[in-house]
């Protein structure tokens, strides 16, 4: 099963397109239209990873990731949206990535390549250690206010709650974020959570 990724989406062109692309890497894409489907097949053995939709008619991705918990299968999260809250409550509950669509061939392979040689396997480090270290090679360091910043974000605070945890205004806590972005090359607040959260 090193190859093998279960696919959860209740799209079958989702689905579809994400076998599509597994099978151009290497991996074989076993997709499922339900939890049922899922839960069964992963008793049965266990895949490299799955890849799991958020938004799911009936119980919600999230809650299923809970379920899957116990099996110690790395878990890849994937949603047309990605706001924070649902980043931070996926990686929380164990989710290893965080994937928004539409998403390229690359991201996913690359997300793969990373879980078949454990890179992305030890998220032990603590969430303050993580944050007070964000001084990548190469890019500015974030400044003290960033940090509070990203450190309310990293916890589930909508911009509002941090303006108003921090007595800063709501549009600064968005050109805080936009510089934050900027800083660590990222494109959006998933990309950003997951950077930290990882």
């Amino acid at each position: 099963m090193e190859r093998t990724i279960f696919i959860l989406d209740d799209d079958a062109g989702v689905r579809d397109t994400l076998r599509t692309l597994l099978e151009a890497g290497g991996y074989k894409g076993v997709c499922f239209a339900d939890e049922a489907g899922l839960l069964e097949a992963t008793r049965q053995r266990c895949p490299l990873a799955i890849l799991l939709d958020v938004n799911l008619p009936g119980r919600s991705g999230l809650e299923i990731l809970k379920d899957l918990a116990t099996y110690a299968v790395p878990v890849v999260m994937i949603s047309d949206q990605g706001d924070v809250p649902t980043v931070v409550e996926s990686m929380r509950n164990g989710a290893l990535d965080f994937l928004e669509k539409p998403f390229k061939c690359e991201d996913i392979l690359g997300r793969l390549a990373n879980i078949r040689t454990g890179v992305a396997g030890n998220r032990t480090v603590a969430l303050q250690q993580k944050i007070s270290s964000l001084n990548f090679p190469g890019r500015e360091p974030l400044t003290r206010r960033e940090r509070d910043v990203l450190q309310l974000a990293a916890t589930g605070c909508s911009n509002k709650e941090v303006a108003e945890k921090l007595g800063i205004s709501y549009r600064t806590v968005e050109d805080h974020r936009s510089n934050i972005m900027h800083k660590l090359g990222l494109k959006n607040i998933a990309e950003l959570l997951i950077t930290v959260l990882k």
